[in-house]
């Protein structure tokens, strides 16, 4: 049963989200909650000014859906009770969606302030950092109180466990912090982090299986999150018909958190997201190279602009990353199928 679980959350979460764009995309046009595009990005991208934003409601609305009607099939279907039963997973589960939404919703303000002010500022970094951390607190204290409690880590290729103690806690919320961030870098490419995250979605689909113990719940997320990103596609790749905005980015970053942290490993989100933190660490090191130096290394940050204004269309930047992201994802897979 739980297979027929998994076909049915997968095709109600591309469903949904693919018909929601039918009727969301024209009332987007309607209110003008259009894209400003000021001196973000090359210059040929003020062309995609007014394309409607938010579009990330689209999955949101399909993933969420799609997440709660797996969990009662599988929960009317009985299964295994003392997995279906456990209180850790399924606080994976609902604690990672929770995680998603809450940064669903930091994005939403920011997308709101961003067509209202007509510029992409949105809210400040400060204030942004802010409650991003606390969604991240919240995240890990509803996991501690529901038993999840270890602090170690398994490390990728090695079997090896390292016990962080205290310092688990404090990592992991940078990490959440700097994965969700990541992921919102990420998006400034018709049909990017759409395509990264399905490979991303995937990947964690793979490693599950060879994880029966904790595979029942949280491979929904993973289900619905691949299935709402292929719905999503048909409106945003290039040229897009719509942008997910912060209010989309933040929540599919939120969804890789908890897919990480969900399956127990949360260190192989260094592999399957290599995409998203090479994106980060080209604004970074552009950041550094220029305030020390006054040079730039690339072209434009984050790297993906430094690829499409070398000439690479916006098509083979999405293929090129894609592939990227499958590599980093096999290696996880890989890495859990070998210990």
């Amino acid at each position: 049963m739980t297979g027929t679980a998994t076909i049915i959350t997968a095709v109600i979460a591309f469903a949904l989200t693919a018909v929601t764009g039918k009727f969301l995309i024209p009332f987007l046009q309607r209110v003008k909650f259009g894209q400003p595009i000021n001196e973000i990005g090359p210059t040929w991208h003020k062309e995609k000014q007014g394309t409607p934003t938010m579009g990330g409601i689209m999955f949101i609305i399909g993933i969420t859906v799609a997440v709660c009607v797996g969990f009662v099939v599988i929960k009317a279907s009985g299964g295994d009770e003392a997995v279906v039963d456990s209180p850790i997973l399924t606080t994976r589960l609902f604690a990672g969606l929770g995680l998603a939404l809450a940064c669903a919703v930091i994005g939403f303000v920011d997308d709101y302030k961003k067509v209202m002010q007509k510029n992409n500022a949105g809210i400040s970094r400060k204030q942004k950092m802010l409650f991003q951390l606390l969604v991240a607190v919240g995240y890990l204290l509803a996991l501690y109180l529901a038993g999840d409690t270890s602090t170690a880590v398994m490390i990728p290729f090695t079997g090896w466990s390292l016990d962080l103690w205290l310092f688990y806690y404090p990592l992991a919320v940078i990490g959440i912090v700097g994965m969700v961030n990541s992921v919102n870098l990420t998006d400034g490419v018709d049909g990017l982090a759409t395509s990264v995250t399905f490979v991303a979605a995937i990947a964690f689909m793979a490693v599950l299986l060879f994880m029966p113990e904790v595979n029942i719940w949280i491979n929904l997320l993973a289900t619905a999150l691949a299935g709402g990103c292929l719905g999503f596609l048909i409106w945003n790749f290039h040229p897009a018909k719509c942008f997910m905005g912060d209010t989309g980015s933040m929540f599919l970053g939120g969804c890789i958190c908890a897919l990480a942290f969900g399956c127990g490993q949360p260190l192989l989100v260094v592999l399957i997201g290599i995409v998203y933190i090479c994106e980060s660490l080209s604004v970074i090191i552009q950041g550094i190279s220029f305030k020390r130096t006054g040079k730039r290394i690339f072209k434009m940050s984050p790297i993906h602009h430094h690829f499409e204004m070398s000439g690479w269309s916006e098509e083979k930047i999405v293929i090129v990353f894609s592939l990227v992201a499958l590599a980093g994802g096999a290696l996880a897979v890989l890495s859990v199928a070998l210990h």
